[in-house]
């Protein structure tokens, strides 16, 4: 018996990185998952990887329509969902007076609107379950300020104070919603950047995908009483930096 025999999971952002983690975890916990992505031949090759109990759909998630479609391919091939994971995300770089409106705007559209599409279209099929879990990914650029990030700050506070909304219009309903809330995570989006993301905060490394999933399924599992609440693994980055004070 697995942990999550039982459950239907959709995930976005599931091709590669932190996402494809979750999809294996959970499948190897019992899990039936559906996840979607843009990224079609990579997410091809972790269903064939997977089996039976993976199934990948073309999902953009700013796209009604891909939602809708991946909805109904969890429905018909698992049955109703009780787990929806949005993980889906990318960050842009520059000053406020460089970064064009339409990146911003793109940044926007795929971490909080596509966030918010995820649960619009997910919670009819969860309460046909009976509840369930939501699990946003957020980011510790939801928690403090970084320089250069604007966009991706502003909708990971966006994900953040969306999470703790939804979850009070929702425990009627018995469906959790949480959001997570990593530091630096060795996926994709961290490649080429060296140890001047780690080196002042308490734990001086990367995090790794399989630590993120690990937070993930205890909250979908076993955290049962917590919802709206934030969880974070960031090695101790929002504590600030780690300074040696000369001793006297």
């Amino acid at each position: 018996m697995g942990r999550f025999d039982g459950t239907v999971a959709l995930i976005s952002g599931g091709a590669r990185g932190m996402g494809a983690e979750h999809v294996r975890g959970l499948v190897g916990e019992g899990a039936k998952v559906v996840f979607g992505d843009i990224l079609d031949d990579e997410g091809a090759s972790v269903a064939k990887e997977l089996g039976d109990s993976a199934r990948y759909v073309h999902l953009d998630v700013t796209s009604d329509g891909d939602w809708k479609q991946a909805i109904a391919a969890a429905e018909t091939a698992y049955g109703p969902i009780n787990l929806l994971v949005n993980n889906a995300g990318i960050v842009a770089y520059g000053p406020v007076d460089e970064m064009e409106p339409d990146e911003f705007r793109r940044v926007i559209d795929i971490n909080l609107t596509g966030t918010y599409l995820g649960m619009h279209y997910t919670v009819p099929s969860m309460r046909k379950a009976g509840g369930g879990a939501i699990i946003n990914i957020s980011s510790t650029a939801g928690l403090m300020g970084y320089a250069t990030i604007a966009a991706y700050g502003a909708s990971k506070w966006g994900v953040r104070g969306m999470t703790k909304a939804v979850a009070m219009e929702l425990g009627n309903d018995n469906i959790r919603v949480m959001s997570i809330h990593p530091g630096p995570i060795r996926t994709p989006m961290t490649d080429g950047m060296g140890d001047e993301l780690t080196m002042t905060q308490p734990i001086k490394r990367l995090g790794e995908p399989e630590e993120v999933t690990k937070l993930l399924m205890f909250m979908a599992a076993d955290a049962t009483y917590s919802t709206g609440s934030e969880w974070v693994i960031d090695g101790g980055a929002v504590l600030g930096p780690v300074i040696d004070i000369p001793q006297e």
